[in-house]
């Protein structure tokens, strides 16, 4: 037996005519009965009780009846959701985002992907250095990273998404904070606080060239893996960091920001995906993003 054939099944149990069936189903009466004919041979029992005026179900008829109806709405749904998939309305993504994006990015990107692709079940990393993001894209860990991009990567589609200004985050009572613009010369000699060298913090590279393109080797007195650990820790007063602009929506007691004054004081962002990853939902989820951002 197949589909057709329930669904022929299923118009004849439900009208108990086979003319009013047949019309149904935009077919003519003599193929509709050779079918059920068929379908009650293969099953070995009768379905219908037939009478020149009338089709009533057997016993048999109506437990079939049942289980019918629940095979050709499982059937539908499963199609509904295929075409769903194809469309790439439904499926489920994570999400990894750099430290700085993760607090002036995520909460109304969330929100977005929710209102946009309410099929898609989202759950979202912070607080990732990009080298972890490149990691976690290639082992499946995250599908999609928003990430400060270093050196090309083939295994990767990157789409840059803009260019965030560097700013510095100072104590609050540090000498620097009255000025309303920091130079990088201003930096020589003061503790700093950076990413990680050993994370291979593409942010650790970005400001130590700043810094030496100014002619100034910095004195590095804590090396973190979180951004949030960073402006904590100059709440603290252990020294001054350099961080992309939007680490200024981490507002905290005790640290200001002010703008680092360099021509080209700027850090890319960029989503990024592996290359053989083509699922529609996941590509419809990279769009969203780079029309937000």
């Amino acid at each position: 037996m197949d589909l057709r054939q329930l669904r022929y099944f299923l118009a004849v149990a439900e009208e108990r005519h086979f003319g009013r069936a047949a019309e149904r189903l935009h077919m003519a009466q003599p193929p509709l009965s050779q079918a059920i004919r068929q379908l009650e041979g293969e099953l070995g029992i009768a379905l219908f009780h037939r009478t020149t005026r009338r089709v009533d179900l057997t016993e048999a008829g109506r437990a079939y009846l049942e289980r019918v109806r629940a095979i050709l709405t499982e059937v539908d749904q499963a199609a509904d959701h295929a075409r769903r998939v194809a469309a790439g309305s439904v499926g489920l993504l994570t999400l990894g985002c750099v430290g700085s994006a993760t607090y002036s990015l995520l909460p109304t990107l969330s929100r977005h992907l929710a209102t946009e692709l309410p099929g898609i079940d989202f759950s979202f990393r912070g607080e990732m250095l990009a080298p972890d993001q490149v990691e976690a894209l290639r082992g499946g860990a995250i599908d999609v990273a928003l990430l400060r991009p270093s050196a090309a990567d083939p295994s990767l589609v990157v789409h840059t998404l803009r260019r965030d200004r560097l700013v510095v985050a100072l104590p609050a009572e540090h000498p620097l904070a009255a000025k309303t613009r920091v130079r990088a010369a201003d930096l020589a000699g003061l503790d700093m606080i950076m990413h990680s060298a050993d994370r291979r913090s593409v942010m650790h590279d970005v400001v130590l060239g700043v810094l030496r393109d100014a002619g100034i080797e910095p004195r590095i007195r804590h090396e973190v893996g979180e951004t949030s650990t960073l402006i904590t820790l100059v709440a603290g007063g252990l020294g001054v960091a350099v961080a992309p602009e939007p680490v200024t929506a981490l507002a905290l007691d005790g640290v200001v920001y002010r703008p680092l004054v360099r021509p080209t004081a700027s850090v890319e962002l960029a989503v990024a995906h592996r290359a053989d990853r083509d699922e529609p939902h996941l590509a419809r989820a990279v769009e969203v993003i780079r029309r937000l951002l």
